[in-house]
């Protein structure tokens, strides 16, 4: 999928140009030893904060070609991981929220669908069944989210039953504690874990971005949950503030275009938690353009978890076909 617009006036990277290589931290060695693992992490070029966020800020203000507004909305409605992640979840409100995923526009059937439903581990059979025959994925969060706060043997329970139901996609949270307090093997024991036990479900990775304090820990992370076999590293949990900012996508869309170039292997990144408008949506695609460039804007590359921003997108399109907003009365709520 072309950019067919997306503005590109060479900003320059916020990364260090030197620093060494993964290869020369033994990339191919971590599963020897925790201090492989520690001098990878630690010995990755650290996060220019002043300039990362100066970058964030700056590309926040670029405008979409007029000519691409509509594509890129269309763009942000395929990469949206419909979702609903209370605790007063119902089979009825799944089923809802299924029905807008397949066609978020009944009225307007050039409305693609989304990317994927994303509900608890207990309501993967509600939206397999509800989404069967549609190219809109189940995703389940699992692991005990949000907190991540449980043995192993529980984690990987959730994850087994969630697969067993047909989840196409498991959205797990790392070990935050273990991670601040320096375990990064045990973080990425269990990320691998996790991984296996996902069989062919894409594994999302949620970093809690919120929880880790600094650019370069979001950085470490990042790295840590791609070696361990994420598909893609997601911003947040929405749970806790703050959750998706710019800037923090630039960090991550930053290290999965590294990992990309050292590894050849390509993980896409989801944001979370706090992206409501179109405006913000497309700001999300700007910022994937310009760091991480035309592969990864691609639903199998770059995703966005939402439950309003949706209806915006549908607003936005419709002021861009007709000249007149909808009323939001006119789209379903969930």
């Amino acid at each position: 999928m072309a950019s067919k617009g997306l503005v590109s006036e060479g900003h320059a990277s916020t990364r260090p140009a030197q620093g060494a290589s993964p290869e020369e931290h033994g990339l191919s060695d971590l599963a020897r030893s925790e201090a492989s693992l520690r001098r990878l992490l630690h010995g990755l070029p650290g996060v220019d904060q002043v300039g990362a966020q100066a970058r964030a800020a700056s590309l926040a203000t670029r405008s979409v070609k007029a000519g691409a507004k509509l594509w890129a909305i269309d763009t942000a409605i395929s990469m949206v991981d419909l979702t609903t992640l209370e605790g007063s979840d119902t089979p009825g409100k799944v089923l809802s929220l299924c029905a807008k995923a397949r066609r978020p526009d009944p009225a307007d059937p050039s409305v693609g669908p989304v990317a994927a439903v994303c509900v608890y581990p207990d309501l993967v059979p509600v939206a397999k069944s509800a989404l069967a025959s549609s190219p809109v994925k189940v995703a389940s969060v699992a692991t005990a989210f949000p907190s991540g706060r449980a043995p192993l043997r529980v984690k990987l329970a959730d994850v087994a039953e969630a697969v067993s139901a047909g989840a196409d996609e498991v959205d797990m949270v790392i070990d935050r504690g273990a991670f601040l307090a320096g375990h990064y093997g045990q973080a990425l024991e269990e990320v691998q874990a996790v991984r296996q036990a996902c069989g062919q479900a894409c594994l999302k990775v949620i970093l809690e971005t919120g929880e880790l304090a600094t650019y370069d820990n979001i950085k470490r992370a990042s790295w840590l949950a791609m070696i361990g076999g994420a598909d893609f590293i997601k911003t947040s949990t929405g749970k806790v503030s703050p959750a998706a900012t710019l800037t923090v996508a630039l960090v991550m869309l930053e290290a999965v275009k590294d990992f990309a170039d050292s590894t050849g292997r390509l993980v896409g990144v989801k944001v979370a938690g706090g992206v409501r408008t179109a405006k913000d949506a497309i700001r999300y695609l700007v910022v994937v353009n310009e760091v991480a460039g035309d592969e990864w804007l691609e639903p199998e590359r770059f995703r966005i978890g939402a439950s309003s921003l949706l209806n915006d997108l549908l607003m936005q399109r419709s002021k861009q076909l007709t000249g007149a907003y909808a009323g939001s009365q006119d789209y379903s709520v969930e």
